[in-house]
């Protein structure tokens, strides 16, 4: 999807840029930038868009970046937070992240004509969470209150369901029977960390069961694995991401918690001079829903400093790619 937002030029002449300017290495951690998830999602309303003209009513943010929601919203897209915010009988997109079966009940009975976008990856755990529950588990959800995945996933079986968001939260959990506990886990979690929760929640209930598969997805684990193979070598790391997207988050964290200077950016606007002071290798990589234009953006930025060069780390290399449902093709 083409971006309408005007690149932004570091000034040269500002003294507090001139003060920084040098040459540069870039390490480029690959994969980076949108995931199967999002192209979906975005794919869906765009097509929306184009079949069926605006308005296009959306729950939420499709996907958490503020450069494609607002693009989408200058096309037409009505995102909302509440359904009661959708005229009867419109379209509906439900966002990437998921609903909870309550929002999928009160959209049929608006009359709301609902294309789900929701990620297929997000719609495993939520089918884990029903099954869980369904078998009489506690069911231990890993993951940050308050995001729009979490409360999707909970409202499956919010009866039979606990959030912890910390291995220090295990030791006071209280469930009716300990030997009936499984877990599930946020699709956009830092592993090292969620690998923490799930050791601690093992040994607190020793017959824990888990999903058949990891419920952290692909994009998550790939993006984190390329971030590791820059992070070391880098003075800096910059991550271009929105501050509400949890991939993005934990990509700053993770690159912390390998000694590295790291700060995330919403877009080349955000970049600071003070932050390129004595740094001669910047690692770039960018959250699952930015888009990689405003990547390139920042390679273009640091080049008005001096020479760069610029160097990939490919890690993995995905060819995921998920169909859109038969109502965003008609």
């Amino acid at each position: 999807m083409p971006g309408h937002e005007a690149r932004v030029h570091i000034d040269v002449q500002d003294p507090a840029w001139r003060a920084v300017a040098g040459p540069r290495t870039i390490l480029l951690a690959s994969p980076r930038s949108f995931c199967a998830g999002v192209e979906r999602a975005i794919d869906i309303v765009d097509e929306l868009l184009r079949r069926r003209g605006a308005p296009i009513h959306v729950r939420k943010q499709i996907v958490h970046n503020t450069h494609v929601v607002g693009e989408l919203e200058a096309r037409g897209a009505v995102f909302v937070d509440d359904l009661d915010e959708v005229p009867s009988g419109s379209t509906l997109v439900f966002s990437a992240h998921g609903v909870s079966p309550a929002v999928r009940d009160t959209a049929a009975e608006r009359g709301l004509e609902v294309v789900d976008a929701t990620c297929p990856l997000v719609t495993k755990v939520h089918a884990e969470a029903r099954r869980f529950a369904g078998r009489g588990d506690t069911v231990i959800l890993i993951g940050h209150e308050g995001h729009e995945e979490v409360e999707g996933t909970f409202g499956e079986a919010p009866e039979h369901t606990v959030l912890v968001q910390t291995a220090d939260e295990v030791a006071t959990l209280d469930v009716p029977d300990p030997s009936r506990v499984s877990y599930l886990t946020q699709t956009t979690l830092a592993v090292d960390e969620t690998v923490e929760v799930i050791a601690a929640l093992r040994k607190r209930f020793p017959q824990l069961r888990g999903p058949a598969s990891e419920d952290i997805c692909y994009a998550t684990t790939n993006r984190q694995d390329a971030l590791r193979a820059i992070a070391e070598e880098a003075d800096l790391v910059l991550v271009v991401g929105s501050a509400n997207s949890s991939n993005s988050v934990r990509l700053v964290e993770l690159a912390q918690r390998c000694g590295t200077a790291a700060a995330r950016i919403e877009d080349v606007g955000e970049l600071r001079p003070e932050w390129l002071d004595g740094v001669g290798v910047v690692g770039l990589t960018a959250g699952a829903s930015a888009p990689p234009r405003l990547v390139d953006a920042v390679i273009e930025a640091l080049g008005a400093l001096g020479p760069v060069s610029v160097a990939q780390r490919e890690t993995a290399h995905e060819t995921i790619r998920f169909t859109l449902p038969p109502s965003a093709r008609q």
